[in-house]
């Protein structure tokens, strides 16, 4: 069985890294410590940012589904007890951490999850952030430091009620397994492969003075085909 993201140990200098850059260098520079393209696991589609001026917001996956189309089937009691449990699991795990969260209704999402309420209550139990397929609303009234990356604004929460917590779930094309290492931002998200926590640092320093080559010759005045010629000669040499 293979192991999660809490199985090898992240250095706490890539950490602060990753809090430091966006979620399309995250995507490259996995393709550069794994020496190839073809790296998959990133949402597709667009997405919407509670605060798009926001950081990226790093962290070990809190999972859970949630419905709001339709009144749940079960009594009051047993949701209500559920939802408790849900905050026990949201509280639990290692840190930092960030709620993902599937709107089985995708992409009829009705009932908004994340208002004004659970970002202060999530922020509270010490979550970093919130990463769902579904609906956010009460914008301007989120709490600050707490960016909510959804598929959808609306105004309602309909029916909402937790299905089920602790399972994997998918968001935007992105399969999410409890406790995987999320990197996400206004762009959509990305887990982080286990095998690449050891040399990702690095891999950003490659991919960023990689770049280098082809953005500082083209924000140069007198810029023109010669200097692209030259410039991505050595651009392509030295990315992957």
């Amino acid at each position: 069985m293979a192991g999660t993201a809490l199985d090898t140990e992240l250095p706490a200098s890539l950490l602060t890294r990753l809090q430091a850059i966006d979620t399309p260098s995250v995507c490259n520079a996995i393709e550069v410590a794994q020496g190839q393209r073809g790296f998959s696991a990133y949402t597709r589609g667009t997405m919407i940012s509670s605060d798009p001026t926001a950081p990226a917001v790093v962290g070990y996956a809190r999972t859970a589904r949630i419905g709001s189309r339709v009144p749940p089937s079960e009594s009051v009691e047993v949701i209500r007890a559920r939802r408790l449990d849900y905050f026990r699991h949201m509280a639990a795990g290692p840190r930092p951490s960030l709620a993902v969260i599937e709107d089985i209704d995708y992409p009829h999402c009705t009932g908004a999850w994340w208002g004004e309420v659970h970002t202060a209550v999530h922020k509270g139990l010490g979550l970093a952030g919130a990463l769902t397929n579904g609906a956010m609303r009460d914008l301007g009234d989120l709490d600050e430091d707490f960016p909510v990356i959804a598929g959808s604004v609306g105004p309602s929460h309909a029916f909402v009620h937790v299905t089920d917590m602790d399972t994997p779930v998918e968001v935007f094309g992105l399969r999410v397994q409890p406790d995987d290492l999320v990197h996400a931002d206004r762009h959509g998200a990305v887990v982080i492969p286990p095998a690449v926590f050891s040399t990702l640092e690095s891999a950003i320093d490659t991919l960023m003075d990689s770049e280098k080559l082809i953005l500082q010759p083209a924000r140069q005045p007198g810029f023109d085909i010669e200097a692209l010629e030259t410039a991505w000669t050595a651009f392509e040499k030295a990315r992957t």
